[in-house]
């Protein structure tokens, strides 16, 4: 077998760095708009508003979680590295933009929305479960901007190297699959204590 033959197999084999934004400039564009009319809503204290920026912005929260954890976690985990590191470059990205805005406009909209129907009150009958959306709520927001957003954004950097190391990527993923998981099944939680309290 000739040199250049093992070369270009090498090659093939070798995952290549590629040109991306780590930060897509129409999402984020997008992202900031979505917030910008999320502190008009909170500004404005109209309780249709507010209740819209909370069922939207969690909804769509926990689905992702739900969706990313179960469906598309299991997927990832049984791909080659080098279609790991593809898939990637092109979903990480949109996660950068898209969970930090989901997140903000969920708990200040559901926080502002407690304060208005007066159920931070200790007084209220259903006040512990209050508490408890908080506190899973609170551990699913930590969980999300602390560990999940680091690890999208380690992987991104990795990536845009001359050489990136895709066992270093493939840990990163695997953090970010379990981490994924982990909040997917916190999220069954939020539902069970929302549609508590929706139905009280």
């Amino acid at each position: 077998m000739s040199s250049e033959v093992l070369a270009e197999d090498r090659s093939a084999a070798t995952p290549q760095p590629h040109s991306f934004a780590i930060v897509p400039i129409p999402g984020l564009v997008v992202a900031g708009a979505y917030v910008v009319a999320l502190v008009v809503a909170l500004i404005s204290n109209t309780h249709w508003a507010v209740d819209f920026f909370h069922v939207v912005s969690g909804g769509l929260w926990t689905g992702i979680d739900l969706f990313v954890g179960f469906v598309v976690g299991p997927i990832i985990g049984k791909m080659s590295i080098p279609a790991r590191m593809e898939f990637t470059t092109r979903f990480m990205p949109k996660m950068v933009v898209i969970m930090p805005a989901l997140v903000v406009a969920t708990l200040a909209a559901g926080f502002q929305l407690a304060r208005q129907q007066g159920f931070i009150l200790s007084s209220w009958p259903e006040h512990g479960w209050v508490v408890a959306s908080f506190v899973v709520v609170g551990v699913l927001a930590v969980v999300a901007i602390g560990v999940l957003e680091p690890a999208n954004l380690a992987v991104l950097f990795e990536l845009r190297k001359p050489q990136p190391n895709g066992e270093l990527v493939g840990r990163l993923m695997k953090r970010f699959i379990y981490t994924a998981g982990i909040t997917g099944a916190m999220q069954v939680a939020t539902l069970v204590i929302m549609t508590k309290l929706a139905s009280a």
